[in-house]
């Protein structure tokens, strides 16, 4: 479903007749012509545009010629007239218009017909599975939902005890006139248990018409609550990340690790997703990947390629078992979802050095950080066979930011590579990893980038602010020149 559908699927909800958009202002809803209330925060042109997309750039032309075009608009949801204006200052308004023979509206996402509820039941589902059936999503949570995609959120917490809140471009608001929510809905029997026994829940589940969520369900002194991340169903392309063009060419890489770390949210699930799958689509291999839960569906794309997508805790046991059963499995790529422990790591990097390219993600904030945490993560005495293994297997570690842009509406990532060059590998294998910056601000030529650097540029392309770079930037003062160099 295209993001205007999730608005639209508001207004059919609610038995509108017609939607408004214009820049700056609220979203509006009508029926035959009476406001009806809509608790969506105003947009501004940029929002407009991404919630139209193909609408967009296939009129966009046509605008240049008229400040006014009408055209139909179908979509799952039904018939709609569609017009859209542009002022002279390039502010947009946009109508869309239920036509006549506009069928009913549909059920509320996460419902189902009856008879498709009754053989989902039938056929019963797996505990844990890792995209549950969205006939037993609750309908309070459907609801929540369509509010928080319609806003562009990342992700929602639920609590029993307060509203709901989203996360939007980075910053929490609060779900107007919503009540508490009770995670426990979102489980069995099973996985309540588990929770009320001091333990989590980690699990996905895929929506119609919305897409995918990555769901922990934790207990607090609130009562059980949830926190949702909100998903593209489809692996995103590199191309709509913003990422560096340096980065594609880690797709060719023959065998070795690739590492993509950074504070939680942002965006290392969606780095690496987005770099299989073009791995993918640039030449047919066999994809096998480990995570807890599945997040993004990868497709082969090629008709002799494969992807096998295992989920920790459903498909396999633990990311170690998994990852040491495919290694067995003949594959040509491995994405490892989190590399938590010291035998996960070691399985990693023997992958690593028996042929195969595998990505995998690790909580750390800088690149040259990251050595260091692999390396950390032994006793002493192993330490050293584990940086001549690194050294050997390691080809680059990725380290990203996601920064709110100037105007709040959307994000941006700030992004340092760092490429295991033979003179990086040497100061990996002999300990002296702290000298690793060095290398890293003087490798431009070798395909590297500095965060530094990237933050630098956002700012001077006025995407992002002075202080929001200076706030996560690893050194002031290296971003401070680089600032002065770019004027």
């Amino acid at each position: 479903m295209k993001p205007i559908d999730s608005i639209l699927k508001i207004l059919l909800q609610h038995g509108g007749t017609e939607l408004r958009l214009s820049s700056e202002r609220r979203p509006q809803m009508f029926k035959d012509g009476y406001e009806l209330p809509l608790t969506i925060p105003a947009m501004s042109t940029q929002r407009i545009r991404e919630l139209l997309g193909d609408l967009w750039t296939s009129h966009v032309a046509a605008l240049r010629e008229t400040p006014q075009l009408s055209a139909p608009y179908s979509s799952e949801l039904g018939d709609f007239d569609f017009t859209l204006t542009q002022a002279a200052d390039s502010t947009l308004k946009v109508s869309f218009r239920r036509a006549a023979a506009t069928t009913p509206a549909p059920d509320l996402p996460g419902r189902e017909p009856a008879r498709q509820r009754q053989d989902a039941h039938a056929a019963g589902s797996a505990v844990g599975a890792p995209s549950k059936a969205d006939a037993s999503l609750p309908d309070a949570l459907a609801a929540l939902l369509t509010q928080a995609v319609a806003r562009g959120a990342s992700d929602l917490h639920l609590s029993p005890q307060r509203a709901p809140i989203v996360r939007v471009n980075g910053a929490l608001q609060a779900l107007d006139g919503a009540a508490g929510f009770d995670a426990a809905t979102l489980l069995d029997a099973p996985q309540l248990a588990h929770v009320r026994g001091g333990g989590s829940v980690d699990r996905a589940l895929d929506v119609s018409g919305l897409g995918r969520l990555r769901v922990n369900v934790y207990a607090s002194e609130e009562g059980l609550c949830a926190a949702l991340r909100i998903l593209r169903r489809e692996a995103p392309l590199l191309s709509d990340l913003h990422l560096p063009p340096q980065l594609e060419s880690l797709i060719d890489l023959p065998h070795g690790l690739v590492v993509a770390c950074g504070p939680t949210g942002c965006g290392k699930s969606s780095t690496l997703a987005a770099l299989v799958q073009q791995a993918l689509r640039s030449r047919p291999q066999v994809l096998v990947t480990l995570e807890d839960p599945i997040e993004y569906v990868i497709r082969p794309l090629r008709p002799s390629g494969l992807v096998r997508q295992r989920e920790v805790g459903t498909h396999v046991r633990d990311f170690a078992t998994g990852l040491r059963d495919a290694l067995r499995e003949d594959p040509d790529i491995l994405l490892i979802g989190e590399m938590r422990d010291p035998e996960t790591i070691s399985l990693a990097l023997t992958a690593a050095e028996t042929g195969h390219l595998v990505f995998a993600s690790l909580h750390s904030r800088t690149a040259p950080s990251a050595v260091e945490r692999i390396i950390d993560t032994y006793p002493p005495e192993r330490q050293r066979q584990i940086r001549v293994q690194l050294a050997d297997s390691l080809r680059a570690v990725i380290s990203q930011r996601l920064l709110p842009t100037v105007d709040g509406t959307a994000r941006v990532p700030a992004v340092e590579l760092l490429r295991v060059t033979h003179g990086v590998a040497n100061l990996i294998r002999e300990g002296r990893t702290s000298q690793i910056v060095n290398a890293l601000q003087a490798g431009g030529s070798e395909g590297m980038a500095v965060l530094e650097r990237s933050l630098a540029d956002l700012v001077k392309a006025k995407q992002i602010r002075r202080e929001t770079a200076l706030a996560v930037a690893n050194d002031a003062s290296t971003l401070v020149e680089y600032l002065r160099a770019v004027g």
